[in-house]
């Protein structure tokens, strides 16, 4: 039997039930091999060649996959059709040993019968230039934040991390920030007239101040506005000039993962990362009851927004089965992609039509629902006729001042039967038409009002904003941008206020840091031109090798002058070695490192070049000061031979409690750095007994370990494994 390979359990069940027994499909759960997880794994003196390793918990998988690879006949890699897919189907083909030219690369834009048989059909040979792109981006991504994140930690703090992309979209929330907090308010006026004309046949309406002898016209302050309140008052009104108009408006496109992401957050209100696991789960199907497992949309991750013939020809039998042959455009619609789009894959977009948002409603739950009914009725209305809108604006003048009113009503639904049409100009205009006027005809005004309000600051990113302006800036690509945010709050850069994003305090720090030191990488244009690069290694034009050898030597040397800058050589001798002390720089404040690093990698903090004057209690050295997470405190200068500390300011003379039981001489109190007792033989290092708990110099008449004297006073064995505890005063019998 023939063996087909995807990556998640959930697509393989989904083929399998297609596919009726004819094939075996297993899963590979995403990659079997990538970059190791704590080293660099980039020999960058070797080209920058990558190491893999076999994925974490991918032994099991490999040997299955191994094993069901030996009785197969033929062997299909189905993994996603993207870059990422490519390479995962090439490390399969690398572990499982498969010739590198063998035509065993299937791919399909929908999870359906039809696709499934038809990629079957028509296998092909790995496209090198897809992974040569993904492990190019790898590369580049594990050196800038192999390297970068580990600056953080040693300048501002522990448990940071930086990236290629995700900092630059760090840099773009930051500064909206700064926008908003330096953004000083204007003062405007508002000025509205309610108008009707002089026979009264008519309702009123309203109109706007717009103009002052004929140039636009903006009211700034109050006096201004009382100034031309009066005028308005006093005023005759005219109408100067009537336009009436069908306005259309054309149908959106269908979704990409951009533009699904951004009206999921608007009109749903579900985060980027949210709305993509609802719809990774519609791509790679769910159990339905009384169908078993069916797969919904199409391929998720996708930056175009063209369709196949039979899809498009499908939409437009359903448009005219149900809504009439006026909701059906005379030619198809057809929509141009983004500049730059990679343009591999259709849109997002049901893959049967008959299989509507209604008849699943009680199958799915809500999320699913409603990101399901989102993707067919953009669809749908992608394929469907503009919207009409009877449309007049009229204009009146009143002495030196003009104003101008708006109105449309519909006139035919079109598109918007299916799906929402919004403008901001909505806002403004009238509700429904104006009444009919000519030009020349008097108006009356019922009233005259103004509304004092002030400019307002930039608004803060949202889900749905972040990702139209990554897509605009063209930083990342559609596979991207949920793993982007979900970084952002799950490293705490950002916490959410409603659905807004606030950049927390370390988020600054970062920024800055990052665009003093790394302007290129943390500079909109770098990375969006880099991201073209990427793209140009999958299009075969360029080697990847060389993409990374044009960016890591610059790079590598602003960050040994980001590590380096603001050091001093001292006067100081290093201790171990002799070579002079080099004061750094770091999150705990100043100290000073061997400038022999790294054949001596000796630091002491800035305030170790004076002694104090507490002995250690293990070996007698003076202790010295170090500064840690917890402050100050002392440890021995002989580390890590001796690793004695002691809190700051422990009094010299030692306190001696308890008996050592195997040498029985008296036993030292002593604190850990973080001021926790212990209790040490006096005869360290000759007896290295240490115990939590007072030792009373006896043994253990059960185990032979130690007895100790608990903080309640209870005498028991030290050994955790034996329950012994002396009998108390007065009690008989042992535990």
């Amino acid at each position: 039997m023939d063996l087909i390979i995807v990556e998640s359990p959930s697509k393989a069940k989904t083929i399998a039930r297609y596919l009726k027994g004819k094939y075996r499909v297993d899963a590979s759960g995403g990659h079997i091999r990538d970059l190791p997880q704590k080293k660099l794994g980039v020999s960058v003196e070797r080209n920058y060649e990558p190491r893999y390793e076999t994925s974490p918990g991918k032994e099991e998988t490999i040997r299955r996959l191994l094993e069901e690879s030996k009785k197969a006949g033929k062997i299909y890699l189905a993994t996603d059709p993207d870059r990422e897919g490519e390479a995962i189907s090439w490390h399969l083909q690398t572990v499982l040993g498969l010739p590198e030219d063998g035509e065993h690369r299937i791919e399909f834009n929908e999870i359906s019968q039809k696709a499934v048989l038809h990629a079957l059909a028509h296998p092909r040979k790995l496209n090198y230039n897809l992974v040569d792109a993904q492990q190019a981006r790898r590369v580049l991504d594990r050196l800038v934040g192999y390297k970068l994140s580990p600056l953080l930690n040693n300048k501002i703090q522990n448990g940071l991390s930086a990236g290629r992309v995700q900092s630059v979209a760090l840099r773009l929330v930051v500064e909206r920030e700064r926008e908003i907090a330096a953004f000083v308010p204007e003062e405007y006026w508002t000025i509205a007239a309610e108008l009707r004309d002089t026979g009264e046949e008519f309702a009123s309406f309203r109109a706007l101040l717009e103009k002052k002898k004929g140039k636009k016209f903006k009211v700034t302050n109050k006096a201004a506005a009382d100034e031309v309140l009066a005028a308005l008052k006093s005023g005759k009104y005219f109408v100067s000039s009537v336009k009436k108009s069908i306005t259309k408006s054309h149908a959106p496109a269908p979704f990409t993962t951009s533009t699904l992401q951004q009206d999921a957050s608007n009109k749903l209100g579900m985060t980027a990362p949210e709305t993509m696991l609802m719809a990774q789960h519609l791509y790679e199907g769910m159990d339905l009851e009384g169908e078993g497992h069916v797969a919904f949309v199409t391929y998720i991750r996708t930056d175009s927004t063209r369709v196949s013939a039979d899809a498009q020809a499908a939409a437009r039998d359903y448009i005219k089965e149900k809504y009439g042959e006026e909701y059906l455009p005379a030619k198809p619609n057809f929509y141009a992609s983004k500049k730059g789009a990679q343009d591999a894959h259709e849109a997002i977009r049901p893959i049967d039509l008959a299989r509507t948002p209604e008849s699943v409603k009680k199958l799915l739950d809500r999320k699913h629902y409603n990101v399901y009914k989102l993707i067919y009725e953009r669809f749908i209305a992608s394929q469907m006729s503009e919207a009409q809108y009877d449309s007049m604006q009229i204009e009146i003048d009143c002495g030196e001042y003009g104003l101008k009113s708006s109105g449309r009503a519909l006139r035919f639904a079109g598109f918007t039967v299916i799906y929402a049409d919004f403008r901001k100009e909505d806002e403004e205009e009238n509700k429904g038409l104006l009444p009919a006027l000519d030009e020349g005809q008097e108006l009356n005004a019922l009233s005259v009002t103004g509304e004092q309000k002030f400019t307002k600051p930039p608004v803060r990113y949202t889900d749905a904003s972040l990702v139209k302006a990554m897509e605009d800036k063209g930083i990342g690509r559609p596979s991207t941008y949920a793993s982007i945010i979900s970084v952002l709050t799950k490293r705490k850069y950002v916490e959410k206020e409603g659905k807004y994003m606030k950049p927390t305090e370390i988020a600054y720090r970062i920024t800055d840091m990052l665009v003093k030191y790394f302007t290129d990488i943390m500079d909109v244009g770098f990375t969006a031109d880099m991201e073209d690069k990427l793209d140009e290694i999958e299009e075969g034009g360029k080697d990847w090798h060389a993409i990374i050898a044009d960016f890591y030597p610059p790079f590598e040397e602003k960050l040994h002058f980001a590590s380096t800058d603001g050091d001093e050589m001292t006067d100081i001798l290093c201790e171990k070695c002799g070579h002079p002390m080099v004061r750094k720089t770091g999150k705990y404040g100043k100290y000073l490192a061997c400038s022999n690093y790294p054949a001596c990698s000796n630091i002491v903090s800035e305030g170790e070049a004076e002694t104090s004057d507490t002995p250690c209690p293990k070996c007698g050295r003076m202790m010295v000061i170090k500064s840690g997470r917890y402050g100050k405190f002392l440890a021995c200068p002989d580390y890590p031979t001796c690793k004695s500390t002691l809190p700051y300011g422990e009094p010299a003379e030692e306190i001696l409690e308890g008996v050592c039981p195997e040498c029985g001489k008296p036993a030292r109190k002593l604190r850990t750095r973080t001021g926790k007792t212990y209790y040490g033989c006096s005869g360290y290092p000759a007896c290295k007994f240490m115990s939590w708990d007072v030792p009373t110099g006896e043994k253990c008449p059960k185990c032979g370990g130690a007895l100790v004297k608990s903080p309640r006073g209870v005498v028991k064995c030290a050994n955790k494994e034996c329950a012994y505890k002396a009998p108390r005063a007065g009690k008989g019998g042992a535990s």
